[in-house]
């Protein structure tokens, strides 16, 4: 079973009054990038939800947003009444020394740093609002495998249907391959011959056959045709695999793929095969393009 890397799933809970919501996206990457974003009076929990969304998942970037809202109407905040007071004791001595005939307003004192300052939870709360979040937390991760699941499902169907196409232009070379030889063979024997009845000469069938043997070593892609078919089965395998991030796997296989077809079109001196090595070519390229939405 193969999983997108692309999803989003989103839980909530409530706690004394608080209500807490949590979105998550994910989107490609090679690696596992997470991406908290956490309100002050929670962040005390960032550690525990990264080791969370970790666990759960293997690749690609995950954006998590916690919300925080109070529905009980309790103030989530605190002001630092010590800090205010010396910020409009300064305030104050300037503008009397400056002669200034103003009134100092205070809601504008309350968007400097430091004045307001979130609620910090005691350790029973603490522990209680990490238990409800991380909670809610995975269940906003199993929504999301869920549909990483279900989208991952038709990425397999489509990677299914270009090996299956490329099992059968591999098929045409393998048994196009059994015929350029002998085709080759008597080409080059009718070539020779117009040739040599031109000059009234005759050629020895002992370097007729040398000749042969050499374009036969030359242009032998059986080798080529076993190892891209291991990968195609080895491909179908891992597509399989139930519990493992095969996204890695399917990306190293494809580029074998890519790497044994360009050498049958670079060894096969045949415009049939080389046709069929396009059509495969063409094919590899859609199935890494795939890929790279493939946990």
């Amino acid at each position: 079973m193969l999983y997108s890397m692309t999803g989003y799933g989103d839980a909530q809970g409530e706690l004394d009054g608080v209500c807490y919501a949590v979105e998550l996206r994910t989107v490609n990457n090679r690696f596992l990038k997470t991406v908290l974003k956490l309100p002050e009076s929670c962040a005390f929990l960032e550690d525990d939800v990264d080791r969370l969304v970790r666990k759960n998942l293997s690749r690609g970037t995950v954006n998590y947003v916690l919300h925080v809202k109070d529905v009980s109407g309790k103030v989530l905040f605190d002001i630092d009444q010590a800090a205010l007071e010396l910020v409009m004791s300064k305030l104050s001595g300037i503008i009397s020394a400056a002669d200034i005939n103003r009134s100092i307003d205070v809601t504008s004192l309350l968007s400097l740093p430091g004045i307001v300052r979130p609620l910090s939870p005691d350790k029973e709360t603490a522990e209680r609002i990490k238990t409800v979040v991380l909670r809610i937390s995975q269940t906003a991760i199993d929504r999301l495998k869920q549909m990483r699941m279900a989208e991952g499902s038709f990425l397999e169907d489509d990677l299914r249907k270009h090996v299956r196409g490329i099992e059968e232009d591999l098929a045409l070379v393998r048994t196009r391959s059994a015929a350029v030889l002998p085709e080759y063979a008597k080409k080059l024997r009718k070539r020779v011959d117009e040739l040599l009845a031109q000059a009234g000469l005759k050629i020895d069938d002992e370097v007729l056959a040398r000749e042969v043997a050499i374009f036969a070593d030359k242009s032998d892609i059986s080798e080529e045709i076993s190892r891209l078919d291991s990968h195609l089965r080895q491909f179908a395998l891992s597509c399989q695999t139930d519990g493992e991030a095969a996204g890695r796997r399917l990306d190293f296989i494809s580029q074998e793929m890519l790497r044994e077809a360009n050498t049958i079109a670079s060894k096969a001196s045949d415009a049939q095969i080389t046709r069929c090595v396009v059509d495969m070519k063409c094919r590899i390229d859609r199935i890494k393009e795939q890929i790279q939405n493939v946990e």
